[in-house]
């Protein structure tokens, strides 16, 4: 039989999902469709991100939500918004409700968020599987300790979902196969996709599914989370 080249690279980029992780980016209430500076489409994506979330709790695998903290002033913010923060906006300020994750994104026990804590560059355990990260930039591996969690954790495999495909998410996954991680993507868990992003991720070996498929497929994977 004649390879057409896709078994080989199959089996470089294909999901591990026994060894996965999700991975959610900025989805917090300010970032929610309806506020002030909000995205459009994110509270859309709602309901597909607390299935996938539940989907990898029952799993038993890590969710990582990766959150910004943007300080008074902006100053550690990215360029494009400090001056919108330095007319003194406040957006996911830290220790505020609006920096907070979408309701029903978290465990009904979850602690609030730590800003201390996060903003030292440290993960912060938020319930058996579930760990907050904070970036101060676009991608979640820059300048993070979002790498060194998830080798802990063993995972090999990272499910992207969340807020803002063409900013966030996509720089996201760009670090992520840059660092020889398996990457997915939750396209029905994202907020502003469009065909073009989706082909050219397929193009550097982004898997696409949605929040259906990826419930079959966690179905069954019992691995311990770390």
């Amino acid at each position: 039989m004649t390879s057409t080249g896709a078994e080989p690279q199959e089996s470089y980029t294909a999901p591990h999902f026994a060894t996965s992780a999700l991975i959610t980016i900025d989805v917090q209430r300010d970032f929610l469709s309806e506020a002030p500076y909000g995205v459009p489409g994110t509270t859309e994506i709602l309901p597909a991100l607390r299935r996938t979330v539940s989907a990898f709790r029952a799993a038993g695998r890590p969710v990582v939500h990766v959150v910004r903290l943007y300080e008074e002033g902006g100053g550690n913010a990215d360029l494009v918004r400090r001056g919108l923060l330095e007319s003194g906006v406040r957006i996911a300020a830290p220790g505020t409700p609006g920096s907070e994750p979408a309701d029903g994104l978290l465990p009904e026990d979850a602690p609030a968020l730590d800003p201390a804590l996060l903003l030292s560059g440290r993960p912060q355990r938020l319930g058996p599987y579930d760990h907050a990260v904070f970036k101060p930039r676009w991608g979640a591996f820059y300048r993070t300790c979002l790498e060194e969690l998830l080798r802990e954790l063993g995972v090999d495999t990272l499910v992207f979902a969340g807020c803002n495909l063409p900013n966030c998410p996509r720089a996201s996954i760009v670090q992520a196969s840059e660092r020889d991680f398996r990457v997915a993507l939750v396209r029905d868990a994202v907020s502003r996709v469009t065909d073009s992003a989706l082909t050219e991720l397929a193009g550097i070996g982004v898997r696409m599914l949605d929040t259906a498929a990826l419930e079959g497929l966690l179905a069954g994977h019992t691995a311990d989370a770390g």
